[in-house]
């Protein structure tokens, strides 16, 4: 296939002449500027409502909660969720209110969704990605960040960087705080529950199960508060919307205000301990033999 190379390679250059030193145009490099344009945005929004919001009906029949809370959120915002599954965006995209899923870019991982140039345009055209490194809080990914922000566009970020591998969640990272604190805007703590059975990490097909968004208030950071304490109160209160869902409004005020939220990182244990901790699979019988032995809960 040694042909291939004529038609992707660019042409070599003549012997005797210097070669012209060219910037990378792939990975945090990748400039998405042109996804922004009308043409773009037309088609993006079509993806939505011809393929994004159907196929999020059929396999998540969603339960959206709090979106009252972003009546009066024109943008722009930071929305930090936790993140489970590739699914996570497209339930953020069709759940989302109009007026801020159209001004709304996606911090996207340079390495997994902009390796090359088609893969990074399919990335910007139909989810508008923008390109974040992911091990590290680089320049370019601020650059990226904050510009969007500086256009008047939301900014949606993942703070656990990757997806989980056993369901539990992972620490945040600083870096939604960070460009948060930075720019001067909010942060709207998102908890998805259930992408991460949808579409667990290493799977390619979807299946069918529920799941809940649940929307909360725009926070800002206090006062004398780092970006690192800022997204330890970005994860709590996260925890505190997962509870909410789980045990209701009422009693997650209750336990927010005694500061008894559990948490969604799970317990301190090996993966196997971990992964029977999250309970039994849906759709197996939840049914337990009295004399059963149980785990204590940690």
């Amino acid at each position: 296939m040694g042909w291939m190379r004529f038609i992707t390679d660019p042409p070599p250059t003549p012997r005797g002449v210097e070669k012209k030193k060219t910037e990378p145009t792939t990975g945090v490099y990748y400039d998405t500027e042109w996804a922004r344009k009308f043409p773009a945005r037309v088609i993006r929004e079509a993806g939505v409502w011809g393929f994004m919001k159907p196929a999020v009906k059929i396999f998540a029949s969603p339960r959206v909660i709090g979106v009252d809370r972003l009546q009066e959120v024109e943008g722009p915002v930071v929305f930090a969720a936790n993140h489970h599954s590739h699914a996570d965006t497209s339930l953020m995209l069709a759940t989302l209110p109009g007026h801020l899923r159209r001004r709304l870019v996606v911090a996207a991982g340079a390495d997994y969704f902009f390796p090359n140039r088609l893969s990074g345009a399919l990335s910007a055209l139909f989810i508008g990605a923008i390109p974040i490194e992911r091990t590290k809080l680089s320049k370019l990914s601020i650059r990226n960040a904050t510009r969007s922000i500086e256009k008047g566009r939301s900014l949606l970020i993942f703070p656990e960087g990757r997806r989980s591998p056993d369901g539990w969640s992972r620490e945040h990272r600083p870096g939604a705080a960070f460009v948060a604190k930075r720019m001067g805007v909010p942060v709207v703590p998102v908890y998805l529950d259930g992408t991460g059975t949808i579409l667990p990490k290493g799977k390619n097909w979807p299946t069918r199960a529920r799941c809940a968004v649940v929307f909360g208030k725009p926070l800002t950071a206090l006062d004398g508060e780092d970006a690192r304490q800022y997204a330890k109160r970005i994860q709590a209160t996260i925890n505190e919307l997962a509870d909410e869902f789980s045990s209701g409004w009422w009693e997650a005020r209750k336990k927010a205000h005694a500061k008894t939220t559990p948490e969604l990182d799970g317990p301190e244990a090996g993966a196997w301990r971990r992964r029977w901790s999250l309970g039994p699979k849906p759709g197996k019988s939840q049914r337990r033999s009295k004399s059963a032995q149980r785990w204590p809960k940690l």
